[in-house]
């Protein structure tokens, strides 16, 4: 991600010290960055960017049980955990699995919403809704059926690059995101009949059942850690013979872990047994990269089920 939360301590001085502290982190010297937010949180106890900073320091200079520290105080002043203290602590090994605190993930996307797009087509190569629409095409080509529908959701719809490889396609899009920033770029695109601002669970959960043919994630189920809930409402929501289309990122072992980039990553096999206990018909699970992270493919999966 490009951009980076900050949240004001309300106190100059503290606020000061603070950009002095990130900009030395960012240079690497990371002792002088640690004593610098120490005396920015002298001034302002419950700076949450502070504590957060100091966290992600600590862990740098491979201090874990003071970065756990930090981070667990970056929560404490701030309960909804907009920086997502909890995701670091799961790194470290310091808390289970769990899913992502929806103040951060909306918070992320906010910020990123007026850079999306340039940043992941023409920095990380980003391919998610096309590997969806080729992959949904050559299912539907190969079941004799054709590859047109009249109401797709769109789920974490972001900007509407999902809705735009699907335009020629569907009759009705309904563009769902948990970002009213997103919403509001999505909106420029024209491309949706609807959209609302929910996460992708509770979106779904208010439509009407077997009320639509197509349910495209692209590059969002990675923002969640147990996928049954997910399923199960896209299968709801379905008409028989409806298709549900998503990326995810994948790794070598068993279950769901956290990532480095902070986002979640489903063994295949553990996708292949989510989807059954769904009640889908898995047509498609393939190995893809949706992007380019640190100059290197993001190992990834493009999956396409039906609902029969």
């Amino acid at each position: 991600m490009p951009l980076r939360l900050f949240l004001s301590s309300g106190d100059l001085i503290a606020d000061r010290r603070f950009e002095f502290a990130r900009d030395l982190q960012l240079k690497g010297d990371l002792p002088a960055a640690a004593d610098l937010i120490e005396q920015a949180l002298e001034l302002a106890p419950d700076f949450t960017s502070a504590w957060f900073t100091l966290g992600e320091i600590r862990e740098q200079l491979g201090e874990r049980d003071k970065a756990i520290a930090a981070f667990r105080k970056a929560r404490e002043v701030d309960p909804g955990d907009q920086h997502g203290a909890s995701l670091h602590l799961i790194r470290l090994g310091d808390e289970q699995l769990s899913e992502m605190p929806k103040a951060y993930v909306q918070a992320l996307f906010d910020q990123y919403a007026p850079h999306f797009e340039d940043v992941l087509v023409n920095d990380l190569d980003y391919r998610a809704p096309s590997l969806i629409f080729k992959a949904v095409v050559a299912a539907r080509v190969a079941a004799g059926k054709p590859a047109l529908f009249k109401h797709a959701v769109d789920l974490g719809c972001g900007t509407g690059l999902a809705a735009a490889a699907f335009a020629k396609q569907v009759d009705h899009f309904t563009g769902i995101d948990l970002s009213p920033g997103m919403i509001k770029e999505a909106r420029a695109t024209g491309l949706y009949a609807e959209l609302e601002v929910a996460d992708m669970i509770e979106g779904l959960r208010g439509k009407i059942n077997a009320s639509a043919n197509l349910i495209v994630a692209a590059d969002a189920f990675v923002y969640l850690s147990d996928l049954a809930p997910v399923l199960t409402e896209a299968r709801r929501v379905l008409a028989s013979g409806g298709v549900l289309a998503f990326t995810l990122e994948t790794h070598d072992g068993n279950g769901i872990i956290l990532g480095e980039g902070l986002r979640y990553a489903h063994a295949a096999e553990y996708v292949r047994s989510a989807i059954v206990r769904a009640g889908f018909k898995l047509l498609t699970l393939q190995a893809a990269s949706p992007r380019i992270e640190n100059n290197e493919p993001v190992r990834g999966l493009v999956v396409v089920t039906e609902k029969t």
